[in-house]
């Protein structure tokens, strides 16, 4: 493969991922507007929150990212699985959708996906975080990585992945959309405890070792590693404060009128 043809295919995902995410952008924007002019309230650090994910998903695709190959690489992924979907799941898309639609064909289409018993055990936080990081073991710890340079529609398939994957764990753990099962705190908390060390020895063993069939410099590897390590790290604390003050604001309601979450406990 030539450097010119190689650009060129590099250039056609990031292309079809830019305009997605645009129009992803463009129509959670519209939606948010179709309720604030019937006089519906929707708060605006919600518009902030979706297009900011949006937006980062957009500049890891189109701006050369600072720092080794291996580096760059694991920013780039570490925005497309981590940062961008906590974004966009603290927008809560899918209450805007169900909101701005009318009543009919499309409206009752999303909700039958959202409660879908065959698509329920998806949204069992263990079940997603299997998926979301495991995907990770899988692409860093066998040949899969490897192969991403020579072809970047499998690049782009596997980019996917991170970024739906990432979209469901973030989803199921802090489900402030719609779903056909609530699970208590206690199992999602512990399903974040679980996949936080998972990622976190993943992102030690990438630190002295390349993925198979790549030999990225030492200082690259260690940078990488260290990106994936304290990034994710962030991500999962900001998952944790999710977690935490969804447990307050329950608490608060199940207490009697007049009394606080401070005095209960």
């Amino acid at each position: 493969m030539t450097p010119a043809h190689g650009e060129q295919a590099m250039g056609a995902p990031a292309a079809l991922a830019t305009v997605l995410a645009l129009a992803a952008a463009a129509g959670y924007l519209l939606a948010a507007r179709r309720l604030r002019r019937r006089g519906d309230a929707w708060p605006w650090v919600r518009d902030a929150s979706f297009t900011t994910g949006q937006g980062s998903l957009v500049v890891v695709a189109l701006v050369p990212l600072p720092g080794g190959e291996f580096t760059a690489h694991m920013v780039q992924h570490l925005v497309i699985g981590m940062v961008a979907p906590l974004l966009m799941v603290l927008g809560r898309p899918v209450t805007l959708a169900l909101r701005a639609l009318p009543a009919g064909r499309a409206r009752r289409g999303l909700l039958a996906v959202v409660r879908s018993r065959p698509l329920g055990p998806l949204f069992l936080p263990p079940v997603a975080a299997v998926l979301d990081v495991g995907g990770l073991w899988l692409l860093y710890r066998t040949g899969l990585f490897a192969r991403l340079h020579d072809h970047p529609w499998l690049h782009a398939a596997v980019s996917t992945h991170v970024l739906a994957a990432g979209l469901l764990f973030t989803f199921t753990l802090c489900q402030l959309d719609p779903v056909r099962h609530r699970y208590g705190l206690p199992l999602r908390a512990a399903t974040l405890v679980a996949a936080a060390t998972a990622h976190a020895v993943l992102a030690k063993t990438l630190y002295g070792t390349s993925p198979p069939g790549t030999a990225f410099p030492a200082h690259d590897l260690a940078r990488a590693a260290e990106a994936m390590y304290y990034g994710g790290d962030l991500v999962e604390i900001a998952l944790a404060v999710v977690l935490a003050r969804r447990w307050y604001t329950a608490a608060g309601r199940l207490l009697p009128a007049g009394s606080s979450p401070h005095r209960a406990l």
